[in-house]
């Protein structure tokens, strides 16, 4: 996998891998987004770069969608419980 701080990287292929996972995300102006797609367009090694996080990111999403046992969700429940009860209100620590 290509690095960011490449010194022979073009500057463009910098800033379009800094920003993958906002492009995976959503979160990127409109305009940045275009730039974005048409860079990977045209470039191959960010394009690949682009397709590996996009692949991993599918595979992390898929085994996240396993269920969790409903004990462990009962275990999990009383804990929270159990901190909100033990915090000190209006405490600004």
């Amino acid at each position: 996998m290509r690095t960011v701080d490449s010194d022979d990287e073009p500057e463009e292929c910098r800033k379009v891998i800094a920003q993958l996972y906002e492009f995976l995300d959503s979160e990127l102006t409109d305009d940045r987004r275009e730039r974005v797609r048409e860079h990977l367009d045209h470039c191959g090694s960010c394009l690949e770069a682009f397709e590996f996080e996009a692949e991993l990111r599918a595979v992390i999403v898929s085994h996240s969608k396993e269920q969790v046992p409903p004990s462990l969700m009962h275990k999990l429940a009383l804990l929270i419980e159990e901190e909100d009860r033990l915090a000190p209100n209006g405490s600004s620590e």
